[in-house]
């Protein structure tokens, strides 16, 4: 081989080996990681499938993970390590603990991540570059005060039961029980924890973990401290889905109004049914895809987003005045969008 053809090889490997690199390194500035608390409960399917079609519709490698129960900080803090390590440029998460989460979301930032709260803010909130989510104390006011309007003259003497996460005060458990407390016109005195309200007809506070198990054994535990509950909260619709069966056994289910947060399609559904009375429908879909479009922006400009409210409607067939909501049949049209 002669000395230029040699030297045109060399170079010609040489540049694809440059291409090779600069193709990895590319390749990694473009990773998005997607935190959820599970991957089997249908709002963070929905947010896993947003997050998916807008990664691909922006070229960007989209890396999943979830914890194996809803409060499961452990496995969500070794996914951000791993999403470090990978070269990611930014974070998608919803916090299973709004506190515990945060040491290792400063070490992403640190390390040049951008980090999205989605859904559940952290605590404090500005430990995330931004939160898209729902205004979950708007959600739960919404069914606050539509329980009120709908008990009327017996919501002076009601029996209430509250099915929460659990009893670390994760910023969204405490948002949507304040709000709802709120809206039912029970005074809250500290607005940040569950549970500080004084008033007679709260009947307790159960640990639901979001889930229907734990949903009917929270309400079988309610029914057993007060027989006559008539009215019960949810963190979101599994747990109500639980509670329900619950009410089912004990042969109650005619005298109980049971609201609820979410508004998947299996809610909407329940809603429908008459299960669940009236339902805050959020939106995971455009969260996860929203939270995709501004990492993209941030990898090709730097700029940094600012929070989003991503919405709430209230979902019920029993309208009352003055306070907006559309039917179970307008929102299994909508459903998680």
């Amino acid at each position: 081989m002669s000395k230029t053809l040699r030297l045109l090889s060399t170079t010609a490997l040489a540049l694809a080996a440059g291409f090779v690199i600069a193709s990895a390194s590319a390749k990694a500035e473009e990773t998005v990681g997607l935190i959820t608390k599970t991957n089997d409960n249908p709002f963070f399917v929905k947010m896993k499938q947003g997050a998916q079609a807008a990664a691909k519709e922006h070229g960007i490698k989209l890396l999943t993970f979830a914890g194996k129960f809803d409060t499961d900080n452990d496995t969500q803090v070794q996914a951000i390590e791993n999403l470090i390590a990978a070269g990611a440029k930014g974070i998608l998460i919803t916090p299973a603990n709004s506190k515990a989460i945060v040491p290792a979301i400063e070490k992403a930032r640190k390390a040049g991540l951008l980090v999205i709260a989605l859904d559940t803010p952290l605590d404090p909130a500005n430990s995330a570059d931004a939160t898209f989510a729902t205004d979950n104390f708007k959600a739960g006011l919404n069914i606050g005060k539509w329980a009120l309007a709908t008990l009327g003259d017996k919501a002076a003497a009601a029996h209430i039961g509250l099915l929460d996460i659990n009893k670390d005060n994760i910023t969204v458990d405490v948002l949507r029980d304040t709000g709802f407390l709120t809206g039912f016109g029970i005074p809250v005195p500290n607005l940040k924890i569950n549970g500080s309200e004084k008033d007679a007809r709260i009947a307790g506070h159960e640990s639901s973990m979001g889930n229907p198990e734990n949903g009917q054994k929270s309400v079988e535990n309610l029914l057993a401290k007060d027989p006559g509950l008539n009215l019960i909260y949810t963190i979101n619709e599994p747990a109500a889905a639980g509670g329900y069966q619950a009410l089912k056994a004990a042969g109650k289910t005619a005298g109980v109004t049971i609201v609820s947060v979410d508004g998947g399609c299996p809610g909407v559904r329940n809603v429908k049914a008459g299960v669940i009375g009236a339902t805050s429908m959020q939106f995971p879909l455009l969260m996860a895809s929203k939270g995709v479009e501004a990492v993209s922006e941030f990898i090709k400009s730097g700029k940094k987003p600012t929070d989003i409210d991503t919405g709430v409607k209230l979902i019920t067939d029993h309208p009352v005045a003055g306070l907006p909501s559309i039917t179970s049949e307008e929102g299994l049209k909508l459903c998680w969008g």
